[in-house]
């Protein structure tokens, strides 16, 4: 019980952080803007990714609000006749 308590405290203890060798270094390094160009790169996935579900979101309303007015226009012209 000691001993897991003693785990425990040592793997919460505070310990100095270190950059990574990339962000420590020159910020106008080659590895550093490779860094930048990954970053950028997923960032532009996932900005395709959640334009793409929101335009077939926009579709679907498009397509159920058509299909709400075509159905509405049939009722009244069924209401005429």
């Amino acid at each position: 019980m000691v001993c897991a308590a003693g785990v425990s405290l040592a793997a919460l203890a505070p310990s100095p952080l270190m950059a990574c060798a990339t962000c420590f270094g020159q910020s106008d390094a080659p590895m550093a803007q490779g860094m930048n160009w990954g970053i950028f790169t997923l960032l532009g996935m996932i900005v395709a990714v959640l334009v793409t579900i929101a335009s077939f979101f926009v579709y679907l309303i498009r397509k159920e609000s058509a299909q709400t007015a075509k159905t509405a226009a049939e009722n009244l012209s069924e209401v005429k006749v």
